[in-house]
């Protein structure tokens, strides 16, 4: 969530920033309403209490009519002090409620628009020329099937659309991409971690994930627990109701988890193999930094997945999202998008959010300076989402035969096994 502070402040920035979203604008000014009554309503709940107290050190003192004029007076202020604490509570509680639906405030370098209006910033990597090299490229779901790879035919049998089996090469390429991803994580500092897949409500909306994003979310009724639908969830919530020393910051955290995703709003897209499912492996960069931190951590989470995208091999590119396209919790995004040959289009492998201090606050994590305890910025970064990741390397680095050239960084993690051959033809 946002400083109220801030937006009493600033509202036309808060304005400004929910309009660039394509959000709620007034929702700005009904928060103001609420907050001005939570604020008026305790002020008042505080002035009554006061003469309440005041009103019980004389009674003892008094007798006769003036003892009962002033129990009569303080049997209306015991109502009084009822009805302002109850105003004051209901004010509270209007004002978290909205103060929960706003979005963070958009970064205001951030192109301002919808899905499509992102800005590229860089381009890497050569894109193959297949007619050149004198075949037709085969999709990951063709050359997963000659592999051995994927099977989506068995996977609807036993689960339904969008849900897999990886098998042979398949099962083992994800390993490899899962420890190779680790490897430099953990090269770069961060601490490997194996997260719950199940949390609790209070994890999953202090992330945000419960907003905009709630039709994706899976939910075990029976248990009020959520299926993540990624391990940023869990990494973010670790710390939460905790303070933090600032001396011990930046805390970075390297997740893998399976994750769920019910893609509510993608109904008859990418329906072919394995670029869009409701289950898959990923391995998540999470960063708790000082807020005046954040922008520099986040050009480090990017320049990280770029060293990744960079080792296997892929072309892709750099975009900086738009404001509408942002999730609730993200000032900023910038998304790496790989090249998809049978597509004829880049397509987004990983991305990273810089969430400034809008989970933290949510979540009741600080950090402490000295005697100053203050929220701190939260950053996300993907490092390997499995399946689009393995889709990008078949499409890419597919031969003519149908065999697939493993790159260099993932060939340790595979026995030093070079190239993927055929099982079937």
């Amino acid at each position: 969530m946002i400083d109220l502070r801030l937006l009493r402040e600033d509202p036309d920035r808060v304005r400004a920033s929910q309009r660039a979203r394509g959000e709620d604008v007034a929702l700005v000014d009904s928060l103001l309403s609420a907050d001005e009554r939570r604020r008026s309503s305790g002020v008042r709940f505080d002035e009554l209490r006061a003469e309440q107290k005041a009103l019980g050190k004389l009674i003892p003192k008094a007798s006769g009519e003036e003892k009962a004029e002033l129990l009569k007076k303080a049997g209306q202020l015991a109502a009084d002090v009822k009805a302002a604490d109850a105003e004051r509570d209901a004010a509270a509680s209007e004002t978290q409620d909205l103060l929960q639906k706003l979005g963070n405030l958009v970064h205001p370098d951030v192109p301002v628009g919808g899905e499509e209006d992102f800005v590229t910033l860089e381009t890497h990597g050569t894109i193959r020329d297949f007619t050149a090299e004198g075949f037709e490229p085969r999709d990951h779901l063709e050359l997963g099937q000659i592999l051995g790879a994927i099977d989506v035919e068995r996977g609807a049998k036993v689960s339904g659309s969008r849900f897999y089996f990886l098998t042979g090469v398949g099962a083992l390429l994800e390993l490899a991409l899962v420890n190779a991803a680790m490897a430099q994580a953990t090269a770069a500092g961060f601490t490997p971690m194996l997260t719950p897949a199940l949390v609790r409500p209070q994890s999953m909306a202090g992330t945000g994930f419960l907003g905009q994003a709630a039709q994706d979310v899976y939910h075990l009724a029976d248990d009020d627990l959520y299926l993540v639908g990624t391990s940023e969830v869990p990494l973010a919530a670790y710390h939460m109701d905790e303070i933090l020393d600032a001396d011990k910051l930046p805390l970075r955290y390297a997740g893998f988890s399976p994750c769920f995703r019910r893609e509510a709003g993608s109904h008859g897209k990418d329906t072919r193999g394995i670029f869009r499912v409701h289950q898959f492996d990923k391995v998540e960069m999470f960063s708790y930094v000082a807020l005046e931190d954040s922008q520099a951590e986040h050009q480090r989470l990017l320049e990280w997945e770029k060293q990744w995208l960079t080792s296997l091999e892929l072309p892709y590119r750099v975009i900086d999202v738009a404001s509408a396209d942002l999730g609730a919790s993200a000032s900023r995004k910038f998304d790496c998008e790989a090249w998809i040959p049978t597509q004829g289009k880049y397509r987004e492998l990983t991305s990273t959010s810089d969430c400034t201090e809008f989970q933290s606050r949510r979540l009741s994590i600080r950090v402490r300076e000295g005697k100053q305890v203050r929220p701190l910025a939260t950053l996300n970064g993907t490092l390997c989402a499995v399946p689009r990741t393995i889709v990008a390397i078949l499409e890419n680095h597919q031969q003519a035969d149908g065999s697939v050239r493993v790159p260099e960084v993932l060939r340790p993690f595979l026995g030093g096994r070079e190239v993927l051959e055929p099982v079937a033809k």
